[in-house]
């Protein structure tokens, strides 16, 4: 496989789960400050376990499914990208909100209910686009961060 595609891959791979962890983390507080609004009692201890435990449970189902959807935002992102490289950094966070919000919508057709608590109001439904976005531009700074080090080494010449 190319070194490209596998660099590609790569950021890709690291914004996919640092999205997910970053859902994963939204969903879980969300949920604790409903339970906290009905007053139930929600102490730092309980918001730590709870976030360890869907960072254990929920985060790698979920992030697979957006991991899906990023490899395939990005990719497209990726062809815009080459036409329209002034808009490189709105075109990555947009595509990785776009992959969230399609992965929402397609959790809400396949299941009689919606799966994602944090996903029941509009609120929520931001929140978790904007980690999709953050997913987005996680990529985008790692693909900036490789093409700049390839300027670099194209410039020091061979054997350098």
């Amino acid at each position: 496989m190319p070194r490209n595609v596998l660099a590609w891959l790569g950021c890709w791979l690291v914004a996919s789960v640092l999205a997910a962890v970053a859902a994963s983390l939204v969903q879980t507080q969300i949920n604790l400050a409903a339970l906290a609004a009905l007053g139930a009692p929600v102490p730092w201890s309980v918001r730590l376990k709870a976030s360890a435990h869907d960072l254990a449970s929920f985060a790698p189902l979920f992030g697979g499914f957006l991991a899906l959807g990023l490899l395939i935002a990005l990719a497209v992102a990726e062809l815009l990208a080459r036409r329209l490289p002034f808009a490189r950094g709105a075109l990555f966070p947009l595509a990785g909100l776009a992959a969230m919000l399609s992965l929402l919508g397609l959790l809400e057709l396949a299941l009689p209910v919606t799966a994602i608590a944090a996903a029941r109001a509009p609120a929520g439904i931001l929140a978790l686009g904007l980690c999709g976005a953050f997913g987005g531009w996680v990529f985008e700074r790692l693909r900036a961060a490789q093409r700049l080090a390839a300027t670099l080494t194209r410039a020091r010449g061979p054997g350098r």
